[in-house]
């Protein structure tokens, strides 16, 4: 199941590239169904936390009609920054499968650990599923746009 909620994650970050978006893609998955799904949109909205961990997070409480994403787990291409990481942990998910690491501004253990910080007591369980498909869609993206 896990590869089949991390694939689905990653068509939003390839719909995210196709946007000119980064292409970060998020699925929130409740008892091995998917409820939420989204991709960066920070272009598209001029709105500089339109992450896709955000948008997904928004749906999914819509969904539940519940800020508590209890029971929840959320599958994403790439390590959340600062802001997701502490979006996620508020938002109560349970854990995160991460596609890849964020060397610049990973906050779930590569850069800094929010997500298990004993000082603002968050403890969202994080596995990390090392997808190269993820990681190849940012380092091409990245490399297009520096031609």
């Amino acid at each position: 199941m896990k590869n089949e909620f991390l694939n689905e994650a990653i068509k939003e970050a390839k719909l995210a590239k196709k946007e000119g978006e980064v292409p970060v893609g998020a699925v929130i998955v409740k008892d091995n169904k998917i409820i939420a799904t989204s991709h960066n949109l920070k272009e598209s909205l001029k709105n500089p936390s339109a992450h896709a961990e955000i948008i997904a997070i928004e749906r999914a409480a819509k969904y539940l009609n519940n800020w508590r994403l209890n029971g929840c787990e959320m599958y994403v291409t790439l390590e959340p920054c600062p802001m997701c990481a502490a979006c996620i942990c508020q938002s109560r998910i349970s854990k995160v499968y991460v596609g890849t690491f964020d060397p610049i501004s990973g906050a779930c253990g590569s850069v800094v650990n929010i997500t298990e910080n004993d000082y603002l007591r968050y403890h969202t369980e994080v596995e990390w599923l090392y997808s190269n498909e993820c990681s190849d869609i940012l380092k091409g993206f990245f490399k297009a746009r520096r031609v």
